[in-house]
């Protein structure tokens, strides 16, 4: 048996090996079309054929604009950059004729989502197809099979390739995510060896913390199509609503141990907005795709696994914009070649999967067109149709900040948005000119206003691949209406502005900082960080019929190190570059507590660090480094947990340590923090850190211990059943104690928290101890199971403690999710800033 085992080993390295060895064009090229000699191939630019080593982005860039600059046609365009600076870019392919009159071209095919489109002939258009590549940069038979695509397009020669041409408009992307791609080549060419060893456990197939995946701030790319925060979804947005390509395709892989999955995805699991002529058109695109991989006798699946639920996703999000999005997830080889269930899986097989199904796409498309432009044009005709009257209306009185990011993202989108005519009130709530908006409902993107803005609670289904909710004026705290008359909209806006306060007269007394304002701490951080004195409100007061609420921030004038002229034009260059409003005072004489009131405290710089590495989760480690870094301008240390036993922790005021998976952090590693925090520390804990938190004996609380019983539940099912427990992301309301330090500068009593965890803390039997707690009945929108709904009410999300002379800080749910969670952004801002006032 042992020599069948050193056999067999022998073998398969053999075979590896002959496959590296062989690997050509012409094991991916299809045979039924000549090639252009003149045309490079992809090995005479990069240096190889794709399949012997992973293509770096500055390689794929490389031969991308070699194949701009000797084929006529492809044109290619670069529409930003990435956080590291690498390049943004989109060719644009298609017959050399029709890229000479592309701009008309692109016009004639956008006005097919405009109104009176009908006069428009769908059978003498070219269909636009979106084909993108490896938004996780660690899945890379995607973007690697993008050169093999891009040759194919710009080389081949004959009829079927020349109709083709002339019938398609072709947005290739061929990295989604440069900076993640970038990394991943990095790590599977700087661990290749000379004989590939397909050993799972080689370090070729286990990426550093925190592997390719991600972008620059660690955030999943594939998540942001809807909420469009990161620069690289603000270029593919703007893409998209440029051209509204009929087809879009999303290149990914999956475990190691699967096949290949092209979508439609489970049937109960689409979002009820989606038509299902959407769906049968996705099946039918399935079937070019199943034929294509037949003849090259590659395993597939469909239906399973993957659904079209959550609008933030590639593949779903043009599903609400008239398009067809196609998930392709291909089992990936995670480095050169990898032993799995399904035998020895090369990276060249991986790509030949992926470039096949880019062809099959592109056949789809042209047996297809006018079936799909069609569509396309109904779609929108549809939509507003069923739009009816009306509008819907949010703002902000207290955060005009808020309000406009919301708009930007409307924007984005190309949702039309007013302002409003006059301030009024709807259904107990009020709407002023300046920090409110008005979406009307009859328009174009109907369908999309309706996903962004609906509060939904029941599903056909209890499983979700992603979300099940994402309302956004409650993400962003905003009071809005679906009931709004459009006789309360303005001026439609053509061109969006951030919201820009009076700049405050010069005071010879102090000036006041309201801290409702989402940039608030970036003013704050901006005023301590100069080294000027400020002080936080422990109670509400009023000056001159203006109220202050808890949190305003005081600067005096006196005793400062800048004078009195200085420190009014750096103050109002503050408030100019933050957007916050500062104003001037000249009395300590208020109703209330007075300026010089012991109930006003000193506050101090503060120098924050946050652990990253090892069992913590990139994703919400990147969200918190990109809230400091990006929006509020702020020094945040990371520190490795690999380092974190030899580091010098006294000299940081805040340490943060986001979700951790499995056990959590080490014993040794808890031992010093307890130490530094008894020393006068805050130590924030999120997610399932809190319960390592508690093991350690930062802390102690009770949980609410959710037994769920399994009944006439047969074995198929029990998958299903245990999913369905689950919290996969949903919005619940909490009440909040708007004098407790943590909720200050909020304007409601009533706060939405996305929660994605059944992590149930019992209330304090102190009331004042409970500043964030779950209604009775939290649910808001999204989906959750009746014994975690029963066990989430009355329970608190937030837990404070005193541990010698610092603090300990809790937080169950993620107050910071994928950077569009602005509402509960301010939550941490109060616990690094005020955290010594609780």
């Amino acid at each position: 048996m042992r020599n069948l085992i050193i056999f067999f080993i022998l073998l398969s390295t053999t075979i590896i090996h002959a496959q590296q060895e062989e690997v050509s064009l012409d094991y991916y090229l299809p045979d039924d079309v000549s090639y252009n000699p003149e045309i490079p191939t992809p090995q005479e630019v990069i240096g190889f054929v794709p399949g012997e080593w992973h293509v770096s982005h500055d390689r794929l860039l490389m031969y991308m604009n070699k194949l701009a600059e000797v084929s006529p046609r492809i044109q290619i365009e670069n529409r930003g950059f990435t956080y590291e600076g690498r390049q943004l870019v989109l060719l644009t392919i298609s017959s050399e004729e029709n890229l000479e009159n592309i701009e008309e071209i692109r016009k004639n095919h956008v006005a097919l989502v405009e109104e009176n489109s009908e006069s428009k002939n769908t059978e003498e258009m070219p269909i636009v197809i979106n084909q993108g590549f490896s938004i996780h940069g660690n899945e890379p038979s995607g973007s690697n099979a993008a050169l093999l695509y891009t040759y194919y397009l710009a080389a081949a020669e004959g009829e079927k390739i020349e109709n083709a041409l002339e019938n398609t408009v072709i947005l290739l992307d061929p990295s989604f995510n440069p900076d993640g791609l970038q990394r991943f080549a990095y790590w599977a060419n700087t661990n290749k060896s000379k004989n590939i060893n397909p050993d799972p456990q080689d370090r070729e197939y286990n990426e550093v913390w925190p592997g390719g995946r991600t972008n620059h701030y660690w955030f999943d790319m594939n998540r942001d199509w809807l909420p469009v925060q990161l620069p690289e979804s603000q270029a593919r947005i703007a893409t998209f609503h440029k051209w509204y390509p009929n087809i879009l395709t999303d290149h990914h892989e999956m475990g190691s141990n699967s096949t290949f999955f092209f979508q439609p995805g489970i049937p109960s699991r689409t979002h009820p907005l989606t038509p299902q002529k959407n769906q049968d058109l996705t099946k039918e695109i399935g079937t070019y795709h199943a034929a294509a991989l037949d003849e090259i006798g590659s395993l597939y699946y469909t239906e399973e696994n993957y659904d079209d639920f959550y609008y933030g996703k590639g593949s779903t999000f043009p599903d609400i914009n008239g398009s067809i999005g196609i998930l392709f997830e291909q089992g990936s080889s995670r480095g050169h070649a990898q032993e799995t269930d399904n035998g020895i899986l090369t990276f060249p097989f991986t790509i030949r999967n992926q470039f096949t199904a880019a062809l099959s796409t592109l056949e789809a498309a042209q047996k297809m067109r006018t079936d799909l432009l069609d569509y396309q044009r109904n779609f929108f005709k549809n939509a507003r149709q069923s739009a009816g009257n009306g509008a819907y209306a949010f703002g902000n009185s207290s955060d005009p900040a808020s309000a406009y990011k919301l708009a930007e993202i409307l924007k984005r989108h190309k949702i039309e948005v007013h302002e409003l005519a006059d301030n009024f009130s709807e259904n107990g709530k009020q709407f002023e000119k300046g920090s409110a908006y008005i979406v009307p409902k009859n328009q174009r993107q109907h369908r999309l206003v309706k996903a962004m803005f609906e509060r939904r609670t029941k599903f056909e289904d209890s499983l979700f691949y992603d979300i099940s909710a994402w309302t956004f004026p409650l993400a962003f705290n905003l009071d809005y209406t679906e009931e709004a008359s459009m006789r309360n909209a303005g001026a439609k806006i053509e061109e969006l502005k951030m919201p820009s306060p009076q700049l405050p007269e010069e005071s010879d007394y102090a000036y006041l900082l309201n801290w409702h304002n989402y940039f608030a701490p970036k003013a704050l951080n901006q005023i301590l960080e100069k080294g000027l004195r400020a002080k936080v409100a422990m109670e509400n007061f009023s000056l001159d019929s203006k109220n202050y609420g808890y949190g305003t921030i005081m600067i005096p004038v006196q005793n400062q190190k800048l004078n009195k002229a200085d420190l009014h034009k750096f103050l109002s260059n503050v408030s100019k570059e933050t957007g916050v409003k500062i104003t001037a005072i000249g009395t300590g004489m208020t109703a209330g507590i007075n300026l010089g009131s012991n109930q006003f405290r000193a506050l101090e710089p503060q120098k924050v660090a946050i652990v990253v590495g090892g069992s913590i989760t990139p994703y919400d480690a990147g969200e918190i480094w990109h809230l400091f870094d990006q929006r509020y301008d702020m020094k945040i240390t990371k520190l490795d947990v690999r380092e974190l036993d030899n580091t010098d922790l006294h000299e940081y005021t805040d340490i943060i340590i986001p979700n951790s998976r499995g056990g959590g952090l080490e014993k040794e590693i808890a031992n010093k923090l307890k130490d530094w925090t008894k020393a006068g520390g805050t130590i924030i804990a999120y997610r399932n850190a809190v319960n390592w938190m508690k093991k350690n004996d930062f802390i102690d609380f009770e949980t609410k211990k959710n037994e769920i019983t399994a009944k006439n539940i047969s074995f198929e099912e029990q998958g299903d059943f245990k999913g369905a427990q689950h919290i996969g992301g949903a919005i619940f309301e909490t009440k909040i104690d708007r004098s407790h330090p943590i909720a200050f500068g909020y304007k409601n009593d009533r706060l939405a928290m996305f929660r994605n965890t059944t992590i149930f803390i019992e209330p304090d039997e102190q009331s004042y101890n409970n500043p964030i707690q779950y209604t009775e009945n939290p649910l808001l929108s999204g989906y959750i199971s009746k014994p975690n709904l029963d066990s989430i009410a009355n329970t608190v999300p937030f837990k404070h403690k005193d541990l010698g002379r610092g603090e300990v800080m809790l937080f169950t749910d993620n107050t910071n999710f994928r950077a569009f969670w602005y509402g509960t952004n301010k939550l941490l801002m109060n616990a690094i800033f005020f955290g010594k006032e609780m």
